[in-house]
């Protein structure tokens, strides 16, 4: 056997073929094609994404088909999670609202609402009872016509001092244009304020509030009733309205029949029109309440244009948002009256 040694002085060992591509034919190296780094330009990627998209469903198109399904179903799962959640969170902000411990006035049983007939201009107080101070329509420039809101507002506050369970409300929105945005409402809460509230300060002044939406008797009522359901967490046990006593009739046999409050809770309070002008007011009454008999929800024909006559400034009316179990009867329009449920017996 033959042994062959291996020294240092050995060949070094070599390269058969240099890196790259040798072409046997020309006997030569082609050099190595450089990769081109993947842009990522927008349009350039996007085509580059298809194209990978449409090689791998060539290969496998079932698998691909299962990926997006499978995708689709995890982004509608995020989707639907978020808003349910929207829905949560907005949910536990309204019934924080609905809490009974949340309403400012909840230990409140009765309603005392005072309806507005005009709005209150001058910068003072001090000629509550002087025409000059108020905006009149013509029928109400008659002597002694300031005098009997003034007496109203009296009544109001009166008949809430001797109720200790009774919430005070003055009802009326921004119905004179040139009046200004002053609501009726305010207009009398600022006179019994200006009067140091008859007396009863202490007794009424931290229970009397504002309804200020109103653009009519029926509304005066309604909005009401809404509003006490706001301030309260519920509906009143029993309802006391003060206006006009021609208008008792009005109130007492259609607005209250209107909504279906029992008239065993139900008072009117009425006070007389100025001298001067209550022949007229009376004539003027039982248009109106003829008006209500054959339109018992002001959404018809006249009263309804003479409603948004008294909405100068388009103010967006916020109700049935505070008494949702009541919302039917303020969508409801017809002749006959309202069926549906109601909250009081």
């Amino acid at each position: 056997m033959m042994n062959y040694q291996f020294n240092s002085d050995s060949p070094k060992s070599f390269i058969a073929y240099p890196k790259g591509d040798f072409d046997i034919e020309s006997n030569s190296v082609r050099k190595p094609r450089k990769i081109k780094p993947l842009s990522y330009h927008p349009v350039i990627l996007i085509k580059y994404l298809g194209n990978r998209v449409m090689y791998y469903y060539k290969l496998h198109p079932l698998m691909l088909l299962l990926l997006i399904l499978l995708s689709f179903g995890v982004l509608s799962f995020i989707v639907v999670s978020v808003y349910t959640g929207g829905i949560r969170a907005d949910s536990s902000i309204l019934n924080t609202g609905l809490d009974d411990g949340y309403y400012p006035f909840s230990k409140l049983r009765n309603l005392v609402m005072v309806a507005g007939h005009s709005v209150y201009t001058s910068s003072s107080c001090e000629k509550v009872d002087k025409e000059g101070s108020w905006f009149l329509e013509a029928y109400q420039r008659n002597p002694g016509q300031a005098a009997t809101f003034v007496e109203h507002i009296k009544e109001g506050v009166e008949s809430a001092a001797r109720d200790e369970e009774a919430l005070l409300l003055f009802s009326g929105g921004e119905t004179r244009k040139d009046a200004g945005p002053r609501s009726e409402a305010q207009s009398y809460w600022m006179v019994a304020e200006s009067k140091g509230w008859f007396g009863n300060q202490e007794k009424v002044r931290w229970k009397a509030l504002t309804e200020e939406h109103a653009r009519d008797s029926f509304e005066n009522l309604l909005f009401s009733v809404c509003r006490f359901r706001e301030l309260t967490g519920s509906y009143p046990q029993n309802i006391t309205v003060v206006g006009y006593d021609f208008k008792k009739e009005r109130f007492v046999n259609l607005h209250r029949s209107a909504i279906r409050f029992p008239e065993t809770r139900f008072a009117y309070l009425g006070t007389p029109a100025a001298t001067t002008s209550k022949e007229a007011a009376l004539k003027g009454e039982a248009l109106v309440r003829t008006q209500f008999q054959h339109d018992p929800y002001a959404c018809l024909g006249s009263l309804r244009r003479k409603k948004i006559g008294r909405d100068p400034f388009h103010r967006s009316i916020p109700y049935p948002n505070g008494c949702p179990e009541i919302a039917g009867l303020f969508r409801y329009c017809g002749a006959s009256l309202y069926t549906g449920s109601l909250p009081w017996p």
